[in-house]
């Protein structure tokens, strides 16, 4: 594996590459923020799997965290990610810095409106031109063929795709870019590089957020009102030891419309603070019986 840190050198390693494994070869790009965990390295397995070469990028992006976010205490475990990564069989790790990606005189900002609204993006202002346009900068950059994304955040691949649309990208298009679903701790915890965060008993607490979203579905699916399980779902949140709730909410997984009822294609999304900690989590939302229901009789 290659860990690079300048445009000029990453370019002549990827058309090295290229030409290597021949002219059908493709190249998939797994863009993230180091701290790895088996989520990402799902991320890799899964462009193996659709590419014969593979690149990851790790930059912490400053211009998806706002004034009062995490940005210094993000983790930066470049070194370990690399060891990683370099198991996984990566080709290339574009590690740049940010005087390189964002000179001094760096003045273009990329805004995608309709799904970027609501959710995260109204909790989180600014969050999502940040991450559209790093992602389009390491589109550029790199040249994959195919990039694979996280599906645990459901609205940041949203907008990844139509940026991608809306722009009339050749590299990656937007039926080049893969969701990867979401990875889980045995206790059902989305995995997360902020779960480290978490101290002994806010970690235990985090588990009841899949509990009670999975209850909440399945409310949902024998006949409560939607309204009802929502507020339901906060309550029990708050109760369980949450500090806050900035949305739990039915959406509909394509527009990011909000939704009154079940229905083809609901997901339900939640966003919940506990310890400094905010957690996100989606889940599929079925209008008969749930996954879990099925595997128990019920």
């Amino acid at each position: 594996m290659q860990t690079l840190h300048a445009i000029i050198p990453l370019r002549q390693t990827i058309a090295d590459l290229r030409k290597a494994a021949g002219p059908d070869a493709r190249l998939a790009l797994v863009p993230t923020m180091g701290a790895l965990h088996d989520g990402h390295l799902a991320l890799v397995r899964a462009a193996r799997q659709q590419a014969q070469i593979v690149a990851v990028s790790i930059f912490v992006n400053p211009r998806q965290f706002g004034a009062n976010e995490d940005l210094d205490a993000y983790p930066r475990t470049l070194a370990a990610d690399a060891a990683l990564l370099e198991a996984q069989g990566v080709d290339v790790l574009w590690a740049p810095a940010v005087s390189m990606m964002y000179p001094h005189d760096y003045a273009t900002n990329i805004s995608v409106g309709g799904v970027s609204q609501g959710l995260c993006g109204a909790d989180r202002p600014g969050h999502f031109d940040g991450v559209a346009t790093v992602v389009l900068k390491l589109f550029n950059q790199v040249a994959p063929d195919l990039a694979f994304f996280g599906e645990k955040d459901w609205q940041q691949l949203g907008v990844i795709r139509r940026m991608a649309r809306d722009l009339d990208l050749a590299k990656p298009h937007v039926d080049a870019i893969y969701g990867v679903p979401i990875v889980r701790e045995p206790d059902g915890l989305a995995l997360s590089s902020r779960n480290r965060y978490l101290s002994g008993d806010a970690r235990v607490t985090a588990a009841a957020l899949p509990q009670f979203m999975q209850e909440a579905v399945r409310a949902m699916a024998k006949g409560d009102a939607c309204s009802e399980a929502l507020a339901r779902l906060r309550c029990r949140l708050l109760e369980r030891g949450f500090d806050s709730i900035d949305y739990a909410e039915l959406r509909d997984e394509r527009s990011l419309l909000l939704l009154d009822r079940l229905q083809e294609h609901a997901r339900l999304f939640v966003a919940a603070r506990i310890g400094g900690t905010r957690l996100i989590d989606n889940l599929a939302a079925t209008v008969g019986p749930t996954q879990e229901d099925r595997r128990s009789g019920s």
